[in-house]
């Protein structure tokens, strides 16, 4: 909880400092967006340790594939990722290649899916060869 008040801190300050920079001019302030954003992303990262342990112990129990918790895993760092870079575009004033960025985020994410997807049309094919 502490990490996130410092971050929370931090952004609220560096929201100030964007601001004033906006005024002098838009260059400095893009580039303290993207590194409060990386900063930020660093202490995201100290939390999702402890979920990683539950779903590897959650593979271990349920006896899952790693590939398929791999590519469920894959799919959510892609969207993670498109989202925040979607978001400092926009403040770049750049929205169109936030959002092209976004697409393209969701046509890997459907292509990460395609094993996943194969894996079900085998076993609706099996379960229907048996009916």
């Amino acid at each position: 909880m502490d990490v996130f008040l410092k971050a929370a801190a931090g952004v609220l300050v560096a929201v100030i400092l964007v601001l004033v920079l906006m005024k002098q001019g838009k260059d400095l302030s893009v580039l303290l967006i993207v590194a409060v954003c990386a900063m930020v992303l660093c202490a995201a990262l100290s939390y999702l340790q402890p979920i990683k342990d539950l779903i590897i112990r959650l593979q271990t129990i349920g006896q899952l594939d790693s590939d398929t918790l791999s590519i469920l895993l894959k799919a959510v760092g892609i969207g993670l990722i498109a989202e925040v870079t979607g978001l400092i575009c926009a403040d770049a004033g750049n929205a169109a290649m936030g959002k092209t960025l976004q697409f393209l985020a969701s046509a890997v994410i459907l292509w990460l899916a395609i094993p996943l997807l194969n894996e079900l049309l085998e076993l609706l094919d099996t379960i229907l060869g048996a009916i």
